[in-house]
Order: structure tokens, then sequence, then C-alpha cells
């Protein structure tokens, strides 16, 4: 442990904390909330200030498989890509750890910062009723100030100092924490308000949606998911019970992404086709 840190200088702990921070605050905009789902640009900074570009990628591509295809509508994440990232990566290029060593460090450092995204969402009600104050006598400069400034200089006050502390002493000791409180009644209150968290992103996806006649592919897609995921699972079992060597990959989301796109390709041609046919029934 005493030469880890004798590799990281102050000026290192500081500067992949506060880019953590950034990202996780979102305060470089949507840049930002693109990649908090993906260790890729954390795992190039800390290898762009670690200097060994070569190992952190590698390391990064490894952690990268975990991530792929995670999203969180309205919700934290399962496990925070980029501050698993910078633990991780700074972990392999520190030790020169092989990167599914690394890939072990990620998830139980990732896991720890799904519960400070959740908490980040916490701290900042309290910054609603500033807000619903200023909105209510039309201040605007201090409304954009409540919404903007204030909760980003609360994402940097809870994450530049707790990635400083998990950077200087080590996933080890985080791993170390996170058994210690795992049965514990913290970790209980953080799992339920992270799951209404989820729900509530559901519904505002759906509200976001608005158009009734829209809503029916929110649901299809959610459905055809479902039962798709159900008729692999199904197959591989009767295909591992019968001795059969016979598996079905699952459907990718990417895969998903491009059936979504035919779909919304026919409904926008067909709607505007009865569009122009109504246009030219009102003209005759």
């Amino acid at each position: 442990m005493s030469s880890s840190r004798a590799f990281f200088s102050w000026s290192n702990l500081w500067l992949i904390a506060v880019f953590v921070a950034a990202i996780e605050s979102r305060a470089l905009g949507y840049a930002t909330l693109t990649m908090r789902f993906s260790p890729l640009m954390t795992g190039m900074w800390v290898g762009l200030v670690l200097g060994n570009m070569e190992v952190a990628m590698v390391t990064t591509a490894a952690i990268q498989l975990i991530y792929m295809g995670v999203v969180a509508p309205g919700g934290p994440l399962p496990s925070e890509p980029s501050i698993s990232a910078a633990v991780a990566v700074s972990a392999a290029v520190i030790g020169n750890l092989d990167p599914n060593a690394a890939v072990a460090i990620a998830v139980p450092v990732g896991l720890l910062g799904s519960y400070l995204y959740q908490l980040r969402f916490f701290l900042n009600t309290f910054a609603i009723q500033k807000m619903d104050v200023y909105a209510a006598e039309g201040e605007s400069h201090k409304l954009a100030f409540w919404i903007g400034a204030v909760p980003t200089m609360i994402s940097f006050a809870l994450f530049v100092p707790t990635m400083f502390i998990a950077l200087y002493l080590g996933a080890p000791v985080i791993s170390d924490f996170m058994n210690s409180i795992s049965n514990g009644p913290i970790l209980h209150a953080l799992n339920t308000v992270g799951g209404g968290l989820a729900a509530l992103g559901i519904a505002v996806t759906m509200h976001v949606i608005g158009n009734q006649k829209l809503l029916p592919f929110f649901f299809l897609g959610y459905f055809l998911v479902v039962t798709a995921n159900q008729f692999v699972s199904g197959i591989n079992a009767v295909s591992t019970a019968a001795s059969l060597d016979v598996t079905m990959s699952s459907i990718t989301t990417v895969t998903w992404a491009a059936f979504g796109i035919i779909i919304a390709f026919l409904y926008t041609l067909f709607t505007a086709k009865k569009e122009e046919d109504e246009d030219e029934d009102d003209e005759d």
C-alpha cells in the first residue's frame, strides 16, 4: 500500500477525483451524461494522468464489457462505470495488475459508487425548496443558479473527497467496507430509494412520450424484450436437459435498437401517407 501511495502525487489524486466529479455531476452538459455510462473516457484520463495509456486502455476495455448495454432510465445504474474505472484502472497501472484482476476490483467499487449517486439525488432535494420559492417569485437568475450551480457544487462536494479517499486508500479497503455494511440498514435504505427512483424514471419516460398513440410502442418494446429473454432461457434450459450442444444467445441491445428504428420508420411512413390522403380529401 505504501508504494501505491508513493506513486500517487497529490496533483494526480485531485485531477482524477475532479474529473470523476465532473462526470457524475453532469457539469459539462450532456456529454458528461454519456461519459457516465461508459468507463472508456475515465480510463483514458487515468492513463493520461498516470503516464501509462497502454495499460490503462487495455484494462478499461476489460471493464467496459461489464457495462455493455447498461442503461439507467431515470434511476441510478447498478454500478457506476466512471467511479469503478477510476479506482480499478489506477490500481492496475500502479500495481501492473492483470485486466481480469482489475475487473474484480471494479465491481465492488462501482457498486459503492451507485450508492453515492443515490445519495446525490437525496442531497439535491434540499435545493428543490429554493427552486420552488424563486419559481413562484419569478426570479429567473436565482432560479437558474439553484437549478444549475447548486446541484453541481453539491456533487463536487460529495464526489471529490470520496474519490480522493478511495484512490488514496485503495480498492481493498473499499471492498472490506462494503462487506462490513452489506447486511445493515444503510444499504437497505439506499436500495429502497434507488428502486423507487428507477420506477419514477420509467413513469417520467412515459409522461415525456405523452402522446397516447405512442404509448403502445413503449409497452410493446418492454414485453418483447421480457418474453424474448424468457424464450431464450427456456430454449437453453431444454437444450441443457436434453444434453444437446445447442445454445441460443440473447438478443442484444443493438438488435432491439434496429427493430425500433424499423418500426419507427414504418410508423412515420404510414402516418404521413394517411395525413396526405386526408389533406387531399379536404381540398376536394
